[in-house]
């Protein structure tokens, strides 16, 4: 018999949700303007529901500069200590819905910083998250490290301590990896693994469906710096594996010969998308 498993996991993570969920209750008492700063997610059928309902994308403080005064949304990715600081120098009332997990890696580099410490950051450097993590420490002690080349070129003072944080979403084997090259060059280092623990669930789960099915389905947003690693996972167990953003983006031809299709979906995934991607497969079975 033909078989779906759909990850328990999948979907929106506690820290989306609360910034989603944020961000319609403010839509539906809107009084004055709302903007978010960068996309609340990365989901672009959330982003254009919410533009219908009136919340404008804003990418920069410039940006802020020409709008209209209203309230301005802080994302679930969070951002630098001197974006909040401009936000606030232009008269706009901020609501903060960064993930909780998030706001924890501000605290803990700021902290660190101040005392002295070399941050590395663990994690994609392009990635908002990052960019928001770098901009709560010294800029002229802090490295981004993504790979294990450059955490094999990484090199400072020796006498120089070291305080290792991770992007919530990074691989945590990868994360393991990279910390074990820095670790052998014999520096002073206190490792703080950060990834979430719904980061983590969601890629042991996705990583043994994977290794069980015919066929694996990822859904989440281009963008999704942790359903692209999704993609990653699954595709070393299962060479079938799709990236799909909704079930239009699905071939259902694909899974004519299978008899076992796997389902997970990233952080910035609503369950919605998740079951209309379940009822096309299943219709094809």
């Amino acid at each position: 018999m033909k078989q779906i498993i759909v990850a328990k996991s999948a979907g929106f993570c506690f820290g989306v949700k609360r910034a989603v969920d944020t961000v319609y209750e403010q839509a539906a008492e809107k009084k004055e303007p709302i903007y978010t700063y960068g996309p609340i997610i990365h989901n672009e059928a959330v982003v254009e529901d919410l533009e219908k309902r009136g919340v404008k994308v804003i990418n920069s403080v410039d940006e802020l500069k020409q709008a209209e005064k209203g309230t301005v949304i802080i994302r679930s990715h969070g951002v630098e200590k001197k974006v909040y600081d401009e936000i606030k120098e232009l008269g706009c009332n901020i609501v903060d819905a960064t993930c909780p997990f998030v706001l924890k890696i501000h605290k803990i580099v700021e902290k660190y910083s101040n005392e002295g410490y070399y941050i590395v950051i663990i994690g994609n450097g392009s990635h908002p998250e990052v960019l928001g993590i770098k901009g709560w420490c010294d800029p002229k002690h802090t490295s981004v490290i993504e790979t294990a080349e450059e955490a094999g070129n990484f090199k400072i003072s020796p006498e120089q301590k070291i305080c290792i944080v991770s992007q919530t979403t990074f691989n945590n084997n990868k994360f393991k990896e990279l910390v074990e090259i820095i670790q052998k060059k014999g520096y002073n280092i206190n490792v703080l693994n950060t990834i979430c623990n719904a980061t983590e669930e969601r890629q042991t789960e996705a990583r043994s469906i994977a290794a069980q099915v015919d066929a694996m389905i990822v859904i989440g947003g281009r963008h999704s710096s942790n359903t692209q690693k999704l993609f990653e996972i699954c595709k070393n167990e299962c060479e079938n594996t799709y990236y799909v953003q909704t079930y239009k983006d699905l071939d259902l031809s694909e899974f004519n010969s299978v008899d076992n299709v796997g389902i997970t979906a990233g952080a910035s995934t609503p369950n919605n998308i998740i079951e209309e991607v379940q009822t096309n497969v299943r219709n094809e079975f």
